[in-house]
């Protein structure tokens, strides 16, 4: 590896040990075994070399996001028990990554201060929301439309911060995949059940 990935790798080391705040340009440097120069010349500042480790953190969790069972076991994509399938897969892989989500929030106490870490993480939010959709809805993220990301990929996206907070909190009380899916369940019958009504109450009112 050249300095560049060092560096990348090193900050992931440092982020992972200490957090953000505590993580110093010299820490990362003797992680690395690099020079303070070599921060500034491949990244422009500790900041953005952190934020680029981070970001590269929260991309490697995806790996874990689609399960340990092969794609053949998989549910059928856009069915109710896909949707809990892979949120199940999801919070399995929720232990291992504690540490990394420890660092989300301080990433966001601290990104109001740094305009450059803030636009790092807004352009990698962007990118999670598309990385999101193919575990429920089968589509390769190449072929995916952007109405698809923006709407099905913000939903998903909401969902796993909120299920973020709720298991650091407290993971034996916070939402499970079951959970999840008969709660969407129950959503996609009140709503069908409202539009079948309001289907009958037009008929009704133009006899």
């Amino acid at each position: 590896m050249g300095h560049r990935e060092d560096l990348l790798e090193g900050a992931k080391r440092c982020l992972l040990a200490k957090g953000f705040v505590r993580t110093t340009a010299r820490d990362v440097v003797k992680e690395s075994g690099t020079n303070l120069a070599s921060i500034g010349y491949h990244y422009g500042s500790k900041d953005a070399l952190l934020a680029r480790a981070y970001i590269s953190l929260i991309e490697g969790l995806g790996d874990g996001f689609s399960g340990p069972g092969p794609a053949s076991s998989k549910a059928p994509p856009g069915s109710l028990e896909r949707f809990r399938e892979s949120w199940a897969n999801i919070l399995r892989s929720f232990p291992d990554s504690r540490a990394i989500w420890m660092l989300t929030f301080e990433f966001i106490l601290h990104g109001e201060q740094l305009a450059e870490v803030r636009r790092l993480l807004i352009e990698a939010q962007g990118e999670g929301r598309a990385g999101l959709v193919p575990l429920f809805s089968g589509v390769p993220e190449a072929d995916l439309d952007k109405e698809t990301v923006e709407s099905e990929g913000r939903f998903y996206q909401t969902l796993l911060n909120g299920l973020m907070v709720q298991w650091l909190f407290d993971p034996d009380s916070a939402t499970n995949a079951d959970h999840l899916a008969e709660g969407l369940r129950r959503i996609a019958a009140g709503v069908t059940s409202g539009a079948d009504a309001g289907t009958e109450g037009a008929g009704s009112g133009g006899a």
